[in-house]
């Protein structure tokens, strides 16, 4: 049974007194419960929110990471950095990461071998923009990034990996793919994973949503068969907002 696990996408906002803040706010609210959350955070604010987190059964996610363990690669953070931290997760492949930044199929497929031969679990974000949805390309480029995200990983690795469908034309733009259109795709992404794996590999693998999640909106997402969670970004600074996604 796939447990649903709710990812909160900071991007670069808050500072290390906000993000102290934020979760003095969240604890008061926080409660048991059957939902896995996690905040994927900056750089600077990773230790101040694994001391401030602690006991409380949030996790920690960084927003990327390099494949190689270490090296001359200014201004990038490897693996073993992001393990001292006490990081439980990485996001890779964030379509901001692919458009301003030069991710490219090739680096996720290097990120996700690497962060799965450590004990850091990848949270993969695949996902079209506007002109290919509307060209009807949307699933044949969905499945191209899942194909090569996946490309040469073992059925008992992969199961460790999350996928976090995100339609660009959604991110930040107050639109919000359908229910109906996001299970879809969430669909076809479960159908590659049986395709390279078996069925049995894919029902474990948790394909999230991700694109203007809001309290408002995310019971009907959440209740569609095959959406196993939401990669959350603007709702995700506000631990009220965040808190009432959670507890959907």
């Amino acid at each position: 049974m796939r447990i649903p696990f709710i990812a909160g996408n900071w991007k670069m906002n808050k500072t290390m007194a906000e993000a102290r803040l934020f979760a003095r706010d969240i604890k008061e609210m926080y409660l048991d419960t059957d939902v896995r959350a996690a905040i994927f955070a900056p750089y600077t604010q990773l230790l101040v929110l694994k001391e401030a987190l602690k006991n409380t059964g949030i996790a920690l996610g960084a927003q990327n990471v390099h494949y190689e363990m270490s090296g001359a690669y200014t201004g990038e953070i490897s693996i073993p950095m992001l393990s001292e931290l006490g990081v439980d997760y990485c996001l890779i492949g964030h379509s901001e990461r692919r458009q301003y930044f030069g991710e490219t199929d090739q680096t996720v497929n290097l990120k996700m071998k690497a962060l799965l031969d450590s004990e850091i679990k990848p949270l993969v974000c695949v996902g079209e923009d506007l002109g290919q949805r509307e060209s009807g390309q949307a699933l044949a480029l969905v499945e191209k990034q899942v194909r090569a995200a996946f490309d040469g990983i073992a059925a008992e690795k992969a199961v460790r990996a999350t996928i976090a469908y995100e339609p660009i034309w959604a991110i930040g733009t107050g639109r919000t793919a359908t229910p109906e259109q996001a299970n879809e795709m969430c669909a076809c992404i479960r159908g590659v994973l049986s395709s390279l794996y078996d069925e049995e590999t894919a029902d474990e693998i948790i394909i999230q949503y991700g694109g203007s999640v809001t309290p408002e909106n995310a019971t009907q997402i959440m209740n569609m068969e095959e959406i196993d969670g939401a990669l959350v970004g603007g709702a995700s600074l506000d631990p009220v907002k965040f808190m009432q996604i959670v507890d959907f």
